[in-house]
């Protein structure tokens, strides 16, 4: 294998552009992912049948449907109904939409794991019901399962690679565009590969010292 340092250095432009590309769907797809999570998670513990029953289901099938059948569906098949969404929105609402099913079980499993005499103590001292989940109830819930989150973000990002196939140019399209025009194809994806080693081993380590942390 024939490595070209100049190779690198052309890549460079492509590769800075598809960086901040693929940072921009991740940090968007999370939020989603983590915002809409919650929501399931509270829907899930509904009394009404007629709330918990349906999204207890679309979670379920979207969780354990792929999520590239899901970026082609709302990438070609939802234009055919009217509804025509960018490349990259449908690249957030994707990773956003598909990771919140798994966001969900976390915080589920972060408000069964709330001890139930904190339950008990916000019923006497008689605090409303909102005010018991955004004072007692989520904040022990979140904490417990910031670890687990965060993993979530890791594979995120390591599933963002898939955009490229709806036509987000992140990091691993701007290496196969750059290597299909220059038919250098090692410097550019060698890059890209390092580039994610980069970021998530870290982010890896972080999460393992977080949850250390919160252990104690």
């Amino acid at each position: 294998m024939n490595w070209n340092w100049s190779t690198l250095d052309d890549f460079l432009p492509a590769f800075g552009h598809g960086l901040l590309v693929t940072l921009q769907a991740l940090v968007l797809g999370t939020l989603i992912a983590f915002a809409l999570g919650l929501v399931w998670a509270l829907a899930q513990r509904s009394p009404l049948r007629a709330v918990r029953w349906p999204v207890t289901a679309v979670t379920e099938f979207i969780r354990n449907t792929p999520l590239l059948v899901q970026l082609f569906f709302f990438f070609y098949v939802l234009p055919e109904w009217g509804l025509t969404l960018s490349a990259m929105a449908t690249g957030v609402i994707g990773l956003g939409l598909h990771y919140s099913t798994y966001t969900a079980e976390v915080y589920r499993a972060g408000i069964d794991g709330v001890p139930v005499g904190q339950w008990e103590a916000a019923t006497a001292l008689s605090l409303p019901r909102s005010r018991t989940w955004t004072a007692v109830v989520l904040p022990q819930a979140l904490r417990r399962v910031a670890p687990a989150l965060g993993n979530y973000v890791i594979a995120m990002l390591k599933d963002s690679p898939m955009l490229m196939t709806i036509g987000v140019l992140e990091m691993l399209g701007q290496a196969r565009q750059y290597g299909s025009r220059t038919f250098h194809m090692n410097e550019p994806i060698v890059a890209v590969g390092i580039a994610f080693i980069l970021v998530a081993y870290p982010a890896s380590l972080l999460l393992r010292a977080l949850e250390r942390r919160l252990a104690r």
